[in-house]
Parts: structure tokens; sequence; C-alpha cells
């Protein structure tokens, strides 16, 4: 049930019933025409755009369109009235029928209430975190891990078929560093004095890993050459990195369907295929590209290079893919990766990337262009930074890791609920400040506990309903007359919960899952104010003498508790039943 698609389907019959009427010319188009809340709640319920996207193709005055629609949707028996207002947009005001009736459909549907058949199983592979396996997760890669696993939860809310996907980023030089700096950790275990030099990882968290590796092969490469163990211990260092990593992951209740290994695409004949595949279409060749802005000629020098012809896919510059020993650069087996997520039948590819990778936002999407034919979109999504605050100061360090705070630091100080949703409260592509005393916070600032608070209220409501002896199952709160639910307050409450499943489309189609948090809390917000206005109007009290009176009450407090269920789970939050 979505309020506002089935209001706009009626601005269209009446489109349509006009045209038939010969009073508005045929085959106009009417994709555009939009239903959505005022701007000005004073206004009405909903307003329509109809009559301004159709005048200047119908070649009429938009307000004379805009009469001749309020007065066939005045017919309905939805719309309660219609007004034309200014040039021509149409303010719609709905039967509070209808706003009595949607605490029942939500109840029905359950938290299936606001799921959207927009997606319609279309394939979306939602690439995150995709960290180096060198080391614990940062606090950045949390912001990510929780972006990724919500837009994907709210995809797949809307209908899309998704996966979840990890790119281990396992074939370059920085894991040769891991193994070497594993390999320090190893001779420690052997009582050996060490040297951390520039360039390796000190953390603490390796001294584990070193003392595993001794357990598992002795002392068979103490005082041996670089040659003999850094193969075997590059691949189990990675692999108890992953480890580490698969569990950090798990504290914030994110799983990934799929890890794909760059390391399997060398060797493999993958990259030598993906480039093969833009050769045919003739966007590989020998050239020289031009010097970089802001260099110098004299400190440039020109060489042929193999490049990929980017800037036909809207890239500002082509680019190399081929260094000039023969080697791959860092591009290629990108290009490679995503020719295999093309290969396996995506509709749609979505990248989280930190924010320190966006110089490769166009060169990716230019390349996906290439390789799908323009078939495929590619959506990167770039996280911008967190700052940690701790009483009142910036958080900087984890004697763990070394030099940045992990993941677990966060996850074990204020809970994964709370880590989830304080990362979910800003665009991605906005800074983040992560106070972890306003985190923890029992206050209407901290939209955390708000949003929280008004689920646990109303199972509050619930138990006492129960301990007085009132039905208030689902099944029997749907059956309830609300026909008596006039006051303002109630009814506000009942139109926000309806804007639910245009809430659910609107942050899908954008890829923005920060909406659906902002969106919570101005339903608590909502939820609340009913609440405390109780305390001066018995009336809008959820339990009454009547049990019958007090099932209608509780039906659109218990409706409010299943959206907010239904978006914690869309971000990966618990619902909580108490407060404590």
């Amino acid at each position: 049930m979505n309020l506002f698609t089935d209001i706009r389907a009626l601005v269209i019959q009446a489109i349509e019933a006009l045209q038939a009427e010969g009073a508005l010319p045929e085959g106009l188009a009417t994709a555009a025409v939009t239903v959505e809340p005022p701007r000005d709640a004073s206004h009405g319920d909903m307003a329509t755009n109809a009559a301004m996207v159709l005048a200047k193709p119908a070649k009429q005055k938009p307000r004379d369109i805009a009469e001749a629609l309020a007065a066939k949707l005045g017919a309905d028996s939805r719309i309660a009235l219609a007004e034309v207002a200014g040039p021509g947009f149409l303010n719609l005001r709905l039967d509070p029928s209808v706003w009595q009736a949607l605490p029942a459909a939500v109840l029905k549907s359950g938290t299936d209430y606001g799921r959207s058949g927009m997606g319609q199983g279309l394939k979306v592979n939602v690439e995150y975190v995709s960290a180096n396996p060198t080391g614990p997760m940062h606090v950045g890669h949390t912001r990510g891990a929780v972006f990724g696993d919500a837009l994907a939860s709210l995809l797949a809310y809307a209908g899309y078929d998704v996966t979840r996907e990890y790119y281990i980023n396992d074939g370059g030089a920085q894991v040769d560093v891991l193994a070497r700096s594993v390999y320090l950790r190893y001779l420690e275990a052997h009582g050996r004095t060490v040297e951390f030099e520039a360039g390796t990882y000190p953390g603490e968290y390796l001294i584990e890993v070193g003392a595993k590796l001794k357990a598992q092969v002795g002392d068979k490469y103490v005082d041996q050459p670089e040659s003999e163990w850094l193969a075997e211990v590059r691949e189990f260092a990675t692999d108890e990195m992953m480890g580490m990593i698969r569990e950090d992951l798990a504290l914030l209740g994110v799983k990934m369907d799929h890890f794909f290994s760059e390391k399997s695409l060398y060797g493999t004949g993958k990259i030598e295929a993906a480039i093969e595949s833009l050769t045919e279409k003739g966007l590989i060749y020998r050239g020289v590209l031009e010097p970089p802005k802001g260099k110098k000629p004299e400190d440039w020098e020109p060489r042929e290079q193999t490049l990929f012809k980017s800037t036909e896919h809207g890239d500002d510059v082509d680019r190399p893919i081929m260094k000039s020993d023969g080697s791959w650069t860092y591009f290629a087996p990108d290009i490679a990766y995503h020719y295999d997520k093309v290969s396996r039948g995506f509709d749609m590819l979505i990248d989280v990337f930190g924010a320190d990778h966006g110089g490769y936002v166009k060169r990716m999407k230019a390349a996906v262009s290439a390789l799908s034919d323009g078939k495929v979109p590619l959506d990167i999504k770039l996280i911008q930074l967190v700052k940690l605050f701790k009483n009142g100061e910036e958080f900087k360090m984890s004697k763990r890791a070394g030099t940045f705070v992990t993941l677990r630091d966060v996850v074990e100080e204020v809970g994964p609920d709370v880590t989830r949703f304080v990362m979910l409260t800003r665009k991605n592509d906005a800074s983040l400040d992560f106070d972890f005393a306003k985190a923890v916070e029992q206050s209407r600032e901290n939209p955390v506990f708000y949003v929280q608070y008004a689920h646990a209220r109303v199972c509050s409501v619930l138990r006492k309903a129960v301990e007085a002896g009132i039905d208030v199952s689902d099944e029997a709160l749907a059956g309830v007359d609300l026909s008596g639910m006039t006051h303002e307050a109630e009814l506000s409450l009942a139109k926000k919960v309806a804007e639910w499943p245009r809430i659910v489309e609107i942050a899908a189609k954008g890829h923005e899952p920060h909406k659906v948090a902002i969106w919570l809390n101005e339903l608590a917000s909502d939820l609340h104010g009913l609440w405390n206005r109780g305390h001066d109007e018995p009336d809008l009290r959820f339990l009454q003498d009547d049990a019958t009176v007090s099932q209608s009450k509780i039906a659109l407090a218990r409706a409010v508790a299943v959206v907010i269920s239904a978006g914690l789970g869309i971000l990966g939050v618990t619902p909580a039943e108490e407060m404590r």
C-alpha cells in the first residue's frame, strides 16, 4: 500500500478522462507528473504538479488544466478537497477515512508495509568495505561497512536482487609488506629481538599472528632467506587478517554474500580477457599522454604507453593500463574485476569507496560503460571521514592497531546498534562527527535513543494493555473501528506513517539510506508529541477505560512501531522493547 502512488494513479486517470472528453490532447507524456507532500502542511495532504507539467505540451494555461483536474478528482470519495494554488499547482486534502484505514493496512502487512516492487528483481552488486587485508578495520571502514550494508538492505526492501560483495585487495605489494611484518612477529615468538623499519606494520594485532605461524611451522622459516618463506607467509597472513576482518564485520552484524580475491585475477587470464574485450571495441591503443596538469614540461618525460580510451566514455583523460616494463597498472585488475561483475549478469553495480578514491570515479565509470556497452550503470559512493570525540576531545589512537581507532574499539564502546545508527545520520559524502558521550546520551538530541525510545514506549503500552486484559494482537487491532480517530494530532501521525513507502522508494532510488534514519527520527518525534499531548488531553492517551477505545488508540501506536521496526531493520538496528 502506497497512498502517494494510489493518488498519483487517480491523477493519471483524471488526465485520461479529460483526454477522452477532448479537454486535453491525446499523447501527453505523464512520466514527470508527481504527487508528494506539499512544502507547507497547511496547504493540504498532497500536491500534484500535473497541470504545470502538461501546460506547455497541451498548449493550455496551467490554471485551466488544474481546475479541470480538481473537478475530476473531487468526485472521488478519497478526496475531500482539491484546491488550485498559484499558477496551477493542485493541493489535495484526503478524507479522514483514508487515514483511519491506514493502521489496519499496516498491521495486516506487518514489516512488509512499505516494501516496493520498484526494483523489479534487477540484479545489483553492492561492493563495500573491501579493506586491504593488512590489519584490523578502522573507523573509516566502519562507516563504509554500515553504509554499504544498509544500502544493500534498502535495495532488497525496494525489490532488487542484491549481492553483497567484498573485494579482497590481496594482489598488491602491501600484502608482501604484511608478510614481512608477520615474519618479524614470528621471529619475536622465537625470542628474537626485531626492529620494525619504516613501511612495515608495527601494530600489536600481529603478535598473535606471528605466534600462530610459529605454532604451525615451528622454526622452519627462522634464519631463512625471504625467497623461502614470503609466498607461504603471505598466504597465511592474508587468511589470518581476513579471519579478523570477518570477525569485525560480524560485530556490526555485516555478512557478505561473496568474497572476491584480487589475486585470482593474476595468472588466470582474467585481466587479459578484460583488456581483449576493450581491444575488440577499439578502445586500447599505444600512445603518449599529455603532461599532468600543474607539471612543467621539464619535470615530465613523455613515453609511449598502452592506454584505455576512457575519454570515449566520459573520462577526462585516457588511462594507462600497462607500464613501460610490460606489467599491469593498478587500473588493469580493477577493469578485470568489474568485467567479471558484468559477466556475472548484474544489471547495476554500486561501489562504496573511501573519500581518497575520488580520482577513481570517472575512470571506473568509463571502464564499466565500455565493458557493458553502456548497459550496466555503475554508481560510486564516496564515504567521507569520521572524527571521533571522547570527553570533549578528538579521539585518535588505538594501542592495539598502532595508529588508528578500530571498528572493534567503537563497537565495544557503544554497541553495534548505536554505531550503525550514528553512522547513518548524515549523507555518505558529508563528514561525520561521532561523539561517544552523545551516542549513548538519553535525550531528544540523540537520534538513536529517540527512535528506540519511541518503539519501546509502544511496547510498554502493549504490555500494560495485556495486563489489563485487552487483546492487542495485530489481528485484533487491525479489525478495530477507527472512525473515531478524528483528532488532528492522531491524523497527523497517521499521515506520517503513510509517507513510509514513499521514503523507501526515494531513498532506494538515490542510494541514500541516511534518509531512512532521518525520517525515522521525524516519525519518532510525532509519536512522542502525541504521547506528551496525552498528559493534558486524556482523550489522546493510548490506554482508556473502555477496552475497545483503547484498541483503537493502540492500533495507531502499534502501526508506528511496525514501521519503526521495518526502518531499523533496513539500517541493521535491533528495535528496543524497553529502555534501561
